[in-house]
């Protein structure tokens, strides 16, 4: 990435490419969803899960699990195996955790100013 390191240790988001900027637009999108959300939250939890199971934790039929999936498939979030006729998800890589606990720290800092 050509991002650099400002002097408060954040990313300089000017220095993003218009092909970079894309992409994380696109990731946050796909990542806007609360079922997309819901599906890596238990997808966090276990090593892997077949696409019935996955549906049955997320309280979403197969077919709609499987439409998530495939969206979260296309934008790397998380990647499958095949194994006979099942396919089994799991988390693409740890990046994902991370912005996802930053999304729930922010949002609840926020709360909490709120709150005040």
């Amino acid at each position: 990435m050509n991002s650099e390191m400002s002097d408060k240790g954040q990313h300089d988001l000017t220095q993003l490419s218009n092909q970079e900027r894309l992409k994380i637009s696109d990731l946050f999108k796909t990542l806007g969803d609360p079922s997309r959300l819901r599906i890596i939250e238990v997808l966090s939890q276990v090593e892997e899960l077949s696409v019935d199971d996955l549906a049955n934790q997320v309280e979403l039929t197969q077919s709609a699990a499987s439409h998530q999936l495939r969206r979260l498939k296309l934008d790397r979030v998380v990647k499958y195996r095949k194994e006979g006729k099942f396919i089994y998800y799991s988390l693409a890589d740890q990046h994902l955790l991370y912005l996802f606990n930053i999304a729930r720290d922010h949002v609840q800092e926020n709360d909490i100013e709120y709150l005040i």
